[in-house]
């Protein structure tokens, strides 16, 4: 990410900086200050803040402050998984530092890890990109997911990172227990029919348990600054053991998906865009994993639209209980009945 990508510490986001710079200077070689902090103006879920010192900088992820979901914001899995990967594997991750879990430091728990300087695209159409390298930027987001779910997690140390089977069912019911959790933010009639079909149509085979990262979209990368690399995947909060082909999909649903809170494909003139097609983009995702197709795709991709929908739910809940940290979150919460609609829509057409 680029500095550009930051703001002041928002209003109740802040902490007392000389404690945290005297934590890290104990814990970390060669941290000296003085520290100055600003935030990244991303960071639906966990507040997300730029470290600079005279010599580097780096970034701080954090629990948010206020009363909390029990499954959600977890700081400690996302700092083991980009550890992990960091250590272990080619996939392209920032190298992590330290987790603290003493809330005295800052008031929650957090990470920190190296600062990643390059691009974030955060419109799909990629307007930024000269249009003959769009597609290839696009290959790359594709070869870095595929890294990702070539990695064995017995190998790596993640073998109980999550269960090894039944990701799918699990997630079903994981997204339904916090979306009826958080009364504040309300029912939905789709995701209610959601909730009863999802289970019903389930594929037939289950996937073997790959690490997925749980939120794969273009804004959760970090680009080179000069060509189609993938520096580092970030926001690992989903992380989970799991079936890579809802990993896929999640990526994939974009190309489905209008332009709501968060830039959509569905109608735009893809070739005019020099973007690839969702069938191109399946065709290339089994090459880079040596699958032959991706069936019940049709499942998946309302599997994941119902996921988004229950982001989008609880984040509506934190606007409403105060505990919202982005600046875009009333944005994300607006859209929640419509992003929800469109999960219903693709499951009950069905392709």
């Amino acid at each position: 990410m680029s500095e550009a990508s930051t703001t002041e510490v928002r209003a109740g986001m802040g902490f007392d900086v000389a404690r945290l710079e005297a934590w890290l200077a104990e814990r970390i070689a060669g941290f000296g200050g003085p520290l100055t902090v600003r935030q990244f103006k991303g960071g639906q879920s966990n507040p997300t803040y730029l470290l600079r010192t005279p010599a580097r900088s780096y970034v701080l992820r954090r629990k948010p402050p206020g009363r909390l979901l029990a499954s959600a914001h977890a700081i400690d899995r996302e700092y083991r998984v980009v550890s992990a990967l960091g250590a272990h594997t080619p996939v392209p991750v920032a190298r992590t530092h330290v987790l603290c879990t003493d809330e005295a430091v800052i008031g929650s728990w957090f990470y920190v890890m190296d600062f990643v300087d390059g691009r974030v695209l955060w419109d799909p159409t990629l307007p930024d990109v000269p249009r003959e390298a769009r597609r290839s930027h696009c290959d790359a987001a594709l070869a870095a997911l595929a890294s990702l779910h070539r990695v064995d997690p017995v190998a790596v140390g993640l073998a109980d990172y999550g269960r090894a089977g039944g990701y799918l069912p699990r997630q079903i019911a994981r997204w339904t227990k916090q979306y009826r959790e958080d009364e504040a933010a309300g029912r939905i009639e789709a995701m209610d029919r959601l909730i009863e079909w999802l289970p019903r149509h389930l594929p037939a085979a289950e996937q073997p348990a790959a690490v997925v990262h749980g939120d794969y979209r273009f804004d959760n990368l970090i680009f080179d600054a000069t060509g189609p690399r993938v520096r580092a995947i970030i926001d690992w909060e989903l992380s989970t053991l799991g079936d890579p082909l809802a990993d896929f999909a999640y990526y994939l649903m974009t190309w489905r998906m209008p332009s709501l809170s968060l830039p959509g494909l569905a109608g735009r003139d893809l070739p005019a865009l020099g973007l690839p097609t969702e069938r191109e983009c399946v065709t290339e995702y089994c090459r880079l994993t040596g699958r032959e197709g991706v069936p019940d795709l049709a499942f998946y991709i309302a599997f994941c639209m119902f996921r988004l929908a229950g982001i989008f739910h609880g984040i509506r809940g934190r606007v409403l209980r105060g505990t919202a940290v982005s600046a875009r979150a009333r944005e994300f919460a607006a859209h929640t009945d419509t992003m929800a609609a469109l999960a219903w829509e693709q499951a009950r057409r069905g392709s």
